[in-house]
């Protein structure tokens, strides 16, 4: 069925219908933050309840024009309709983004109700589309009065602070874990298969290895230790993989020069990118665990030294 051949009773199922998933969609919204965002929470139960008003004054319309009996006409059943995209279905969900999600429905709510009017020859119902028209664009203008109240209260820089920490919680925290296993404990194998044997095509075999074992451990290791229930640090699985990629790419990033084919080159590059890795191990501590530079620096390449070190002389010896 395409959107031009709906007559009006159709099209006021149609809003109907599409104005309840609207409003579940909004709920689903507060459900999901109303644990660490209660203000955005706040905020998608007042649209919703409007959304709710919306699709009872369609009702009554409908049923004065044609009846009790409703049929079910979805946005997916009608061509040239745009399908909601199932973002509340996701495990974790930021409050801006809900917010900029929120603003596409309300910009597709209005633009519907606008063709829709186009469509409808009775008074009546071109009057009530009109007035949805008018009521959906004037959404966005309520959200931003209610985001000013909560800034008022300081609830919208609480949310903010919240958000920082669960990313902090929930990707930093298990992608910095990985980087500085994969960057830290991969040296020792490295350098002493290096020094050992002074071949780069095998030190670059066992770095390889090193590598990938180490994410495959630490991404298993990673998810299996903390479901995030009750610690909040979100989806285990994501977390796995996030921990599992960076530890694997700390790995990597110092065992590539070995497929250069001059061993001097090949280790003085990796030695190199090693003090890189570091230097990037100790910004994000700064940045996002609030440690000392200094502090964070002199730990981290005192760390990576002393690992050096060992693969060093165990390799040479």
């Amino acid at each position: 069925m395409h959107f031009r051949d709906l007559n009006e009773a159709q099209l006021l199922a149609l809003a109907i219908t599409s104005e309840e998933e609207d409003g579940r969609i909004y709920r689903d919204f507060a459900e999901k933050l109303r644990a660490d965002f209660p203000a955005t929470a706040d905020l998608f139960i007042r649209m919703a309840d409007e959304e709710s008003g919306h699709r009872h004054r369609l009702l009554d319309l409908y049923q004065k024009k044609f009846g009790e009996h409703v049929p079910l006409i979805r946005r997916q059943d009608v061509d040239g309709f745009n399908i909601r995209r199932p973002h509340w279905l996701a495990t974790s969900l930021r409050p801006e983004h809900a917010r900029q999600e929120a603003a596409l429905m309300e910009q597709d709510a209005r633009r519907f109700y606008e063709a829709a009017i186009e469509r409808a020859g009775d008074a009546a119902v071109r009057q009530l589309l009109g007035d949805l028209a008018e009521e959906e664009s004037k959404h966005e203008a309520t959200a931003e009065s209610v985001n000013a109240e909560q800034t008022k209260t300081g609830a919208v820089e609480q949310e903010q602070e919240t958000a920082r920490r669960l990313f902090v919680l929930r990707f930093v925290q298990p992608g910095l874990a990985g980087l500085m296993d994969g960057s830290v404990s991969t040296l020792a194998p490295l350098f002493a298969a290096a020094f050992a044997t002074g071949n780069t095509t095998e030190t670059f075999k066992v770095g390889l290895a090193a590598s990938v074992g180490a994410g495959i451990s630490m991404g298993f290791a990673e998810a299996l230790s903390d479901d995030g229930k009750l610690s909040g640090r979100g989806n285990p699985l994501a977390r796995g993989i996030v921990c599992g990629l960076m530890t694997t790419i700390g790995g990597i990033g110092h065992t590539l020069p070995y497929l250069i084919g001059n061993f001097h080159t090949a280790t003085a590059i990796a030695i190199g990118v090693v003090v890189v890795e570091l230097g990037v191990i100790s910004w994000i501590r700064y940045r996002y665990m609030e440690s000392p530079l200094i502090a964070a620096t002199l730990q981290v390449i005192g760390g990576g030294l002393l690992v050096f070190l060992a693969g060093w002389l165990i390799g040479a010896g």
